[in-house]
């Protein structure tokens, strides 16, 4: 249960939250240790500023008075069970604290689920959701919060799936925050995906998801009836992609790929159906997500990224302050990532590779600007890389986006290089402070980020282009980025260890797999190394037809049609040709990939007589969000590639 905790030496939201970095080189925790502030919130009336700090090595809720005299102590709001993984406030004195555990079952099963709960702004009276259901603790989740309608002093409106005599249902909930009892607002069908709300707590549309075929459909309510205004193909990760109301509210805001250039974008759908209407797309680049009002949650602008993150507002006074806000902090990625309903307190993000994410409290009336928290209140500017882009042509001329990170104080000749494909695999890497390349580059590695076709942000074609291929044309893109490093004289071609996390995992396994003259170690962590193994669980889990086993085999490419190309892929059944050191690692609450995949890969190398060592996290998910857990991978992987390729 949560529960509220003195915070010694703590300080008000005037100064610092937490001091500079001393002199002298980090040491792995500066890097490793979860963010110092995150998700920081103002109230609606801006009085209090919630954020998610790290306490004693977890997420804590720590509750600031604006206004308090200096020296006045945060309220902490803490767990020591489960892992607190967002914060929100719902009014102007009640704070959403979401809760996220996993339950393993038998040897190595996990699943996963979220909990919502409320605290005071002082974190007393703790109250969770839906406290008198008996569907609470059957649903994975009780934590959506559809509409907070701030004109109500008492509710939030939130969904939870219930069973009735003849199915399931998702029916959508007036709740009290305060209390946490529930009461039932509208009905809606084994279908109903989620609850579309005008932030005033009436309820104007709904989604329906449909299995044969995998289609979505929109509906608004029409009277007593629900009228559907538009159906969509739901396959392979597609949908309707609902990001909310519009800001007059007048339509449904849906994020939609252009036809011709193939960049996603917002459209805007009328509410009462008609041919929608382009609403805003960048040039070049995916519209990576729309910004949404907080108290509202409707749809006011939109965000990419180039190289680094870009905002964009649709009205008038919004857009001029972001863009003051770059002219403030020139060469970082700046916005606003919280302000009160009356738009005159904010808090800005600013962000830049050698500058990791620091917040600042902006007074609009005063015009007083404070610095109140850095993320990684440990590290300096010169403990920091250079990153610059470093775009390179694939064998087949296909234009590779990359991102380069060189170690500080070294020239960048002939040296020891770490490789590091990202996840998804349909994410992306970009300009900003990154904790794990600025480590490898601390530590005297030069860092490569390729972003390999199939990720996101290019356009449909470049994503596209990754369908199917994964361990083939993706992993040519990787491998042709350290052929370049090598020809350009930056990497030492005897000393480069591939390192990744989840499609990193795999890409680093596959890499020592399909190119084992390339690499003098390879490191895993939540990899998936057998495809078909894979797929099969998650058929299992979420059943054949389901949306995300249709998303997974898209990415993919097969389901269990062609095993031959699925085995061809997979680096568990390739163990015998991997030449180089391995190191694994893996978490056993991990519900995204299961560990029994690391395991797979461990059993496979051992029986091919090839080195590994394998670590096993207890308790950590798919995320890293222990501190322990994050300081522990860097910590392995620091001494496994000080041994295999020296630094």
């Amino acid at each position: 249960m949560l529960k509220p905790l003195a915070l010694a030496g703590a300080c008000t939201i005037g100064c610092a939250i937490a001091c500079g970095a001393a002199a002298g080189t980090p040491d792995v925790a500066a890097f490793g240790s979860l963010p110092m502030v995150s998700q920081p919130h103002l109230s609606p009336d801006g009085t209090h500023l919630a954020v998610i700090q790290s306490f004693n090595g977890r997420p804590a809720a720590v509750i600031y008075a604006t206004d308090a005299p200096k020296g006045t102590q945060p309220k902490v709001v803490s767990n020591s069970k489960d892992t607190i993984w967002s914060i929100a406030w719902a009014k102007n004195d009640r704070l959403l604290i979401t809760v996220n555990g996993s339950n393993v079952q038998g040897s190595s099963r996990a699943t996963q689920w979220y909990r919502t709960l409320s605290v005071d702004a002082d974190g007393d009276n703790p109250a969770m959701m839906f406290a008198n259901s008996v569907w609470r603790d059957v649903n994975t989740s009780t934590s959506v919060v559809s509409d907070l309608d701030l004109d109500d002093p008492t509710h939030v409106y939130m969904p939870l799936w219930i069973a009735t005599e003849y199915n399931v249902q998702n029916q959508l909930y007036r709740v009290d925050v305060r209390t946490g009892a529930q009461e039932r607002l509208m009905n809606g069908t084994p279908n109903t995906a989620s609850w579309i709300m005008d932030g005033q707590g009436h309820v104007v549309g709904r989604l329906e998801r449909f299995e044969h075929p995998l289609t979505d459909q929109l509906s608004v309510l029409d009277g007593d009836a629900w009228k559907s205004v538009g159906r969509y193909d739901a396959t392979g990760g597609r949908g309707a992609a609902i990001a909310g109301l519009s800001e007059d509210g007048k339509s449904f805001v849906r994020r939609v790929r252009d036809g011709k250039t193939g960049i996603a974008g917002l459209a805007s759908l009328d509410r009462a159906g008609g041919p929608e209407k382009d609403l805003y797309f960048p040039n070049g680049y995916d519209v990576d997500d729309a910004l949404t009002d907080e108290w509202t949650g409707r749809v006011i602008g939109a965000r990419y990224v180039a190289d680094r993150e870009e905002y964009v507002y649709f009205d008038t006074a919004t857009e001029n302050l972001q863009r003051g806000l770059e002219a403030a902090f020139p060469g970082t990625s700046v916005h606003a990532v919280s302000w009160n309903s009356a738009k005159d307190r904010l808090i800005v993000e600013v962000d830049a590779p050698r500058q990791p994410p620091a917040f600042y409290f902006l007074d609009r009336t005063t015009h007083a600007a404070t610095r109140i928290a850095s993320s990684y209140p440990d590290l300096n500017e010169d403990d920091l890389g250079e990153m610059k882009p470093y775009p390179y042509k694939a064998r087949d001329g296909l234009d590779i986006p990359a991102y380069l990170t060189l170690p500080p104080g070294k020239l960048p000749k002939n040296l020891p290089t770490v490789i590091l494909p990202h996840g998804g695999p349909v994410a992306r890497d970009q300009l900003g402070f990154d904790w794990m390349a600025a480590f490898f580059a601390n530590r005297g590695y030069a860092v490569l980020q390729p972003n390999f076709r199939g990720s996101f942000g290019y356009g449909a074609k470049f994503q596209e282009a990754g369908y199917g291929e994964w361990g083939l044309k993706m992993q040519d893109d990787v491998t042709d980025g350290v052929k370049k490093l090598v020809a350009d004289g930056i990497a030492d071609p005897k000393r480069i260890c591939i390192v990744g996390a989840s499609y990193g995992g795999y890409a680093a396994l596959a890499g020592a797999a399909s190119t084992p003259d390339l690499y003098a170690c390879a490191v895993g962590f939540a990899g998936v190394y057998d495809l078909r193994a894979f797929l099969r669980g998650r058929a299992k889990d979420s059943g054949g037809d389901s949306w995300l086993m249709s998303t997974w085999s898209r990415f993919i490419g097969s389901r269990f049609d062609d095993a031959d190309k699925l085995d061809a892929a997979s680096p568990a059944l390739a163990a015998a040709k991997i030449a180089c050191p391995v190191l694994l690692m893996h978490g056993s609450g991990d519900t995204t990939v299961p560990i029994e995949q690391s395991e797979e890969m461990r059993n496979a190398l051992v029986h091919a007589g090839r080195k590994v060592d394998y670590v096993r996290f207890d308790g950590e998910t798919h995320y890293l969000q222990l501190a322990d857990s994050r300081i522990r991978f860097l910590s392995e992987t620091e001494k496994f590639l000080k041994k295999s390729i020296g630094n």
